[in-house]
């Protein structure tokens, strides 16, 4: 029922309610009930009916009203995802894409022989590299909240699926229901982190994602058969992708756990 029909119904029910109890009362029950008494009980009648009816129509808007609301926020929220990630590709990511050639262009000139132009070329190409994954970030974020939940898991392993020559396995048992809209966003930056550092560090070749329910909440599992990496030593470097999914689980209150097992690495998130 849409809200046009809801006002009208509200005007209506009042009015054709007192229009019927009069009707009936003269035409039935005058002998039975005196002028004084039929006064009286209009307005009871009259209340009885609004109760029993305009309730459930006032219900009807006040959710109405919520969900209505709930869009506006959930709108608003994805405009200024939009943005950031706009002004990040107009504005960064181009800057550092320019600074990037004139590094490359650098270190072609004669002048620029000897000079330590390796570190701030990697610097620049990491910095990008992160600001690209930002981006990235934000407008997938956007897709959780208007696709399905494994539509945007697909999505994000079709992507690295056109970008490299990784070959996935995925075992997904997770529904829309089971995740909040806040903990989709989450828990799907840190797949794409895990995802981005197989892709571009572990020089695997297969990549097997999982995810189940378990008796106190759920896991998800992103295992590889790369070359694997030292934890402790990545820790105390500058992989600030590894602290950023760290970050993202301890924010939502999740154990993040990654192991070396039988040549394979498994990044584990869980739930309870």
């Amino acid at each position: 029922m849409n809200y046009r029909q809801i006002k009208w119904l509200i005007l209506i029910i009042p009015t054709l309610t007192i229009g019927i109890w009069e009707y009936v009362r003269h035409e039935f029950l005058l002998p039975y009930i005196s002028m004084d008494l039929g006064n009286w009980l209009a307005p009871v009648l009259v209340l009885l009916v609004t109760l029993l009816f305009l309730t459930k129509l006032f219900a009807m808007i006040e959710q109405s009203q919520e969900e209505l609301n709930r869009v506006k926020a959930v709108q608003a929220v994805l405009e200024e995802r939009e943005k950031i990630a706009r002004e990040l590709h107009d504005g960064i990511a181009q800057s550092l894409f320019f600074l990037n050639a004139q590094v490359t262009r650098m270190e072609r000139m004669e002048q620029a022989n000897g000079l330590p132009l390796d570190k701030l070329k990697e610097s620049v190409h990491h910095t990008n590299d992160y600001v690209r994954q930002a981006i990235a970030n934000l407008r997938h974020a956007a897709d959780v909240d208007s696709n399905p939940w494994l539509q945007s898991v697909e999505s994000l392993i079709d992507e690295l699926r056109r970008e490299s020559d990784l070959h996935f396995e995925i075992s997904w048992n997770l529904t829309d229901t089971i995740l909040s809209s806040k903990e989709k966003v989450e828990l799907l930056s840190i797949i794409r982190e895990a995802l981005l550092n197989i892709h571009k560090h572990a020089a695997a070749t297969n990549v097997y994602v999982h995810a189940a329910t378990t008796p106190a909440g759920w896991l998800c599992q992103i295992t590889d058969n790369g070359k694997g990496f030292h934890l402790e030593a990545a820790n105390k470097g500058n992989c600030y992708g590894l602290k950023m999914m760290q970050d993202r689980a301890d924010k939502m209150s999740w154990n993040l756990h990654i192991d070396r097992l039988k040549r394979r690495t498994r990044v584990t998130i869980t739930k309870g």
